[in-house]
């Protein structure tokens, strides 16, 4: 059998959606221009907890232009049915708009206001008149009553401590962050004959929003259409679909018309999800010579009194270094707060943190260099599971880096090393995220005039997406990248998972590569038994294509077009549905790796921390376009810098309110905090992992900054901040 020639993949291709972005002419969930529509605009709860004694909509309804105020007190009931397997919803009783009248936590949405235009409607929105019976809310993290843990064991952590040479006891705050995407979340709803259409910005046009608003109007999948060409961010802010959503959608079917509703900024912080603050301690012991001897970890994460949302914080104390006993207790704290949901490297971010700043504290404490300490907790296979790595390419990352950073010319001792008034410090920091796959479709059609067109439900948030599948499409195919059309973003196209989790590529890249396969083998085996073709009698495994031409792999003057092909056949197109299962059962661990290099200098004055120069070598497979690998690292390394030194929510927790619900105050990072970033990508592949040999890298590039700031922090003043953000306060 030939192998299928690469010209598309592994180069630095333009993405294929740029222009159209840069542009303006890229069409978002506002965007769409859709007739007679309404404008909508929420009512949010201006209490923490309580009950909704009245709600007088007078003034509001007098308005010009107002058509109605929709809220607990004249809404319909909604059959809100229990959320299949496969919902992204955590377990709980999710909120239920307007279904009665608890309010679970300032700025839940209490009411709506339908008008002609959006100034009626914003204008309405605040002469509607609530009053509350006001009970007071839980929100403060570090009182608040745990609900039971979920734990982990691996031998006897507390006895393998007593002895231990070397014993370190510490505790980590971590604050609770927003996504913040440039594009605000927004739907446009419209019934049709019983058939809700939605217009949203959603990254799982599917079970995340499709199925949950059957579920919540008590209709069929078939029933519910979504559409999501175009994302402007959401770093997991939309993997579910929110309450608004089921607003827009039950505002459609009472007045009859399209409705759109628009979140505003400061709505983004209690009418989405976040990451979820942490308090995590934990306990280490050593042998002198920095190997592991056993950790106890006591993991604190808040969530809503409603729903219980976990994630994978745990992972990253299990398996990242050789640690013979480990015990885990993670326990969720219900408070009255809205419900925290994914974000950018979820769970792993704050795991990574707190390991890997006690690492750099134990390598401190015992002498030896932070890298060389890793690599003597190295382990040889994954100490959670026991299975081999399918690629562990850890170690390469940190020599790489140190050479290219120079880590090697670093004076150890903190606080030694000065460029005018700023103390100068390096820091390092492993980086790991879970390689994850699901089940995907694609369907791929090559057409008589040689181009084809390739059909997936996946959504695209700014990752380029579509330019990696275009890239796959094209060498499978043996076509020019502009004679490939990718469509994602719509329910009514194959199946596919949720674009979020690094699975993507892996998951519908590889069905995308599958259904290609198979038009390309079918368009040999018509010309192999076309009389006609000069490839006529050949064997179809013998035959290659590239340039929108088949032809013999040991001999390309024997060759036919694609479009020669199909237009002697009297075929108008071949096409093919590409699928892609992963395995029932994993063989290897599979992970992404990175080594985080950072040089901060902090005023030794002011306490001011500015990041110099920062560099991450990472371990993620096959890189599909590495011009879109280095923009997702310098993406990732910008939301660090945020974790590290800026982002924070602060809570009136006499009421609950946010009281920094917007970018002037909720600050992150902007081109002054940013230096110049590097990215090195190690060469290769994970056959193991999926088809095409990626692993994935939206996340791991978020995860190991935080900590790397945090280490040059204390190697540059000797001051150790275990709280993040790491604030000029806490520097002076």
């Amino acid at each position: 059998m030939s192998t299928q020639p690469e010209v598309a993949v592994g180069r630095p291709h333009e993405r294929v959606d740029g222009r159209l972005k840069v542009t303006g002419r890229a069409t978002y969930a506002a965007d769409h221009a859709i007739d007679d529509v309404v404008f909508a605009v929420l009512v949010d709860s201006s209490i923490g907890r309580g009950r909704i004694s009245s709600i007088d909509t007078a003034a509001a309804e007098e308005e010009p232009g107002v058509l109605g105020v929709l809220g607990h007190h004249n809404a319909p009931t909604l059959p809100y049915e229990d959320n299949a397997d496969g919902s992204y919803n955590p377990p709980g009783r999710r909120l239920r708009v307007f279904q009665d009248d608890q309010v679970h936590f300032f700025g839940q949405p209490v009411a709506v206001v339908l008008a002609e235009s959006l100034e009626a409607a914003q204008h309405a929105a605040h002469l509607v008149e609530v009053t509350y019976h006001v009970e007071r809310p839980s929100t403060d993290l570090s009182t608040a009553i745990g609900a039971e843990p979920v734990t982990y064991v691996r031998g006897d952590a507390e006895a393998a401590l007593d002895p231990a040479p070397v014993r370190l006891d510490l505790t980590y705050g971590l604050a609770r962050n927003h996504h913040n995407p440039m594009e605000p979340h927004a739907t446009i709803a419209r019934w049709d004959r019983g058939r809700l259409t939605v217009w949203d910005k959603t990254q799982w046009v599917g079970d995340g929003t499709q199925r949950e608003l059957a579920t919540v109007f008590g209709l069929s999948t078939d029933d519910v259409h979504i559409v999501s060409p175009c994302i402007g961010g959401a770093f997991g802010s939309a993997l579910r679909c929110w309450p608004h959503v089921a607003v827009a959608a039950l505002a459609a079917r009472e007045t009859g018309r399209a409705v759109k509703l628009v979140m505003a900024r400061r709505q983004l912080y209690f009418g989405v999800g976040y990451r979820p603050a942490y308090e995590y301690r934990l306990r280490l012991g050593a042998h002198r010579d920095g190997r592991l001897i056993g950790a106890l970890h006591d993991i604190r994460a808040e969530t809503s009194s409603y729903e219980t949302f976990t994630e994978e914080v745990m992972v990253p104390g299990q398996m990242l270094y050789r640690t013979p006993a480990v015990h885990q207790v993670y326990r969720t704290v219900p408070l009255d707060v809205n419900t925290p949901t994914y974000m950018r490297g979820p769970g792993y971010v704050s795991a990574v943190h707190v390991l890997e700043t006690a690492l750099d504290e134990l390598a401190h404490e015992i002498g030896i260099d932070p890298i060389e300490l890793r690599a003597r907790n190295e382990p040889v296979a994954d100490p959670a599971t026991g299975l081999p790595f399918s690629t562990r390419r850890l170690q390469e990352c940190f020599t790489i880096g140190a050479r290219v950073f120079g880590w090697a010319d670093r004076d150890p001792e903190p606080g030694s090393t000065r460029d005018g008034d700023q103390l100068v410090g390096t820091g390092v920091a492993a980086a790991v995220y879970n390689t994850a796959r699901t089940g995907a479709r694609a369907a791929v059609r090559v057409r008589a005039d040689g181009t084809a067109v390739i059909q997936t439900a996946t959504t695209d948030m700014g990752p380029g997406t579509a330019t990696a599948l275009t890239q796959v499409a094209a060498d499978e195919l043996g076509l020019d990248m502009h004679d490939v059309t990718v469509h994602l973003g719509d329910s009514d196209l194959p199946q596919a998972p949720p674009h979020g989790a690094s699975t993507t590529m892996a998951s519908v890249g590889s069905a995308v590569h599958d259904g290609a396969h198979r038009v390309r083998r079918s368009a040999a085996e018509l010309a192999v038994g076309d009389p006609c073709s000069p490839l006529h009698g050949a064997d179809p495994t013998d035959v290659v294509a590239t340039g929108g031409r088949l032809h013999l792999a040991r001999d390309p003057r024997r060759n036919d077009s694609y479009q020669a092909l199909l237009t002697r056949n009297g075929r108008a197109w071949l096409e093919a549905t590409g699928l892609y299962t992963p395995p029932a059962e994993e063989t290897r661990s599979m992970h992404a790796y990175g080594a985080i290099f950072v040089e901060v200098g902090v005023d030794h004055r002011l306490g001011l921390i500015r990041i110099r120069r920062m560099l991450g070598v990472y371990d993620a497979g096959r890189i599909i376009n590495p011009r879109l690998a280095e923009s997702q690292a310098i993406g990732g390394m910008v939301g660090g810098i945020g974790t590290a030194l800026l982002e924070h929510t602060v809570t009136d927790h006499r009421d609950g309110r946010i009281v920094n619900p917007n970018l002037a105050d909720y600050l992150v990072p902007v081109n002054a905090d940013v230096p110049n970033l590097t990215a090195i990508f190690l060469d290769g592949r994970d056959d193991h992992a999926d088809p095409i040999g990626v692993k994935g890298i939206g996340e791991v590039v978020q995860i190991g900054i935080a900590p790397a700031i945090a280490n040059a922090v204390f190697h540059a003043t000797g001051r150790r901040v275990r709280t993040l953000p790491i604030t000029i306060e806490a520097m002076i």
